[in-house]
Parts: C-alpha cells; structure tokens; sequence
C-alpha cells in the first residue's frame, strides 16, 4: 500500500447534474467538469505526479488524460478504481427507483454498507478490490501517484489508507474539483 497519494474525484458529468445513478455505466463531462479536471491540475502541479492511477470508466479517464496532459504525466488504468457497481439501478434516479421498487432506499439505509445494489455490488464486495488497487498504484507509479476515481469507490480509498472502520469510511464526502493528500496517519484538502 502507497506511503503517500493523491486522490481526486473524476469532473461533473451529464449525469451527476440529473442526479442519475452511474455506477459503471458512463455519461460524458459537463463544461464544468472539464473545468474541474483543469482545477485538479492547478492543485496538484509542483508536487512531482508523474504517474496518474484511472479508473477505467470514461469519465475518470476522460478527467485523467485532462490532467496529463497539464501535467506530462502517465495514465494507467486500474480496474480495481471503477465505481462501485449499480447493477440494475444504474441510469436511474433515487426518484425513478422508488417509483418502481418502493422501500429501495430505505433497504439500502438500513445496511448501507453491506447492501449490494441488484445485480451489482456493496460497499463490503468493493473494498477487497480497492486493497488490490492501492497495491497496483504502488507498483506502477513513478514517484507519488494521484488516483482518479469515483465518490462512493474514493470512500473505501480514503478508509483503506487511514485504516478506518466502514461507518466511518461511509461518512466521507468528496465533491468535484476536491483533491486529497493522503497518508496512513490522516489526509488534508489541497
């Protein structure tokens, strides 16, 4: 597992300004998104990142190749990054779900942690592959990496690394344009 890393949320997208559920399904970047990959970018400069960890879902990559370019970083895709998987909820709102499968939501609250989203997974299922991922990013980055990723994967990112338990990785928020420095022993906003 890395000492030290960077770790961003990919930029708005067309589907977070409707409040659809993306999951591993993808929709493009918002100007405003693109406007955050550049705002990353801005941030992270000067701090020696020559190697850039993706997500490989469109979104995350579309923000990553943004930033390397700013940066002449490389860009290389880590599955273990993707967002946690929607299954058959993806592409819908809360407000869609609940129309359809009443109690949803209240099912997820009431083991959110634990809950799979049908035919998909939980936040216990994806915490495994984001153990995998933080070693593949320590074996490929030259130097320092910064990670590209999503908000609910980045909560399992952030409690892997500080060593916290699940409601309190569950408790983290990270909105666009945010970028975090992490260590084992805390993490601060760039």
């Amino acid at each position: 597992m890395p000492h030290r890393l960077f770790l961003a949320r990919h930029g708005q997208t067309a589907w977070n300004r409707e409040g659809r559920l993306q999951g591993q399904l993808d929709s493009p970047l918002t100007s405003d998104g693109v406007a955050h990959a550049q705002e990353i970018a801005r941030r992270v400069r000067g701090r020696g990142i020559r190697t850039i960890c993706s997500s490989p879902l469109g979104r995350a990559v579309r923000t990553a190749e943004i930033i390397a370019e700013i940066l002449e970083a490389e860009v290389v895709l880590v599955p273990g990054l993707a967002e946690i998987h929607h299954g058959t909820l993806a592409g819908r709102t809360w407000a869609e779900i609940e129309a359809e499968l009443p109690g949803t939501r209240a099912e997820r609250a009431d083991n959110r942690y634990g809950w799979a989203f049908p035919g998909g997974e939980s936040y216990a299922q994806a915490r495994g592959r984001v153990r995998q991922a933080l070693e593949h990013c320590t074996e490929v980055a030259d130097g320092v990496p910064l990670l590209i990723s999503h908000e609910m994967i980045g909560r399992m990112l952030r409690g892997e690394m500080r060593g916290l338990s699940p409601h309190a990785s569950l408790d983290l928020r990270h909105p666009h344009g945010v970028v975090f420095e992490l260590t084992h022993e805390a993490e601060r906003v760039l």
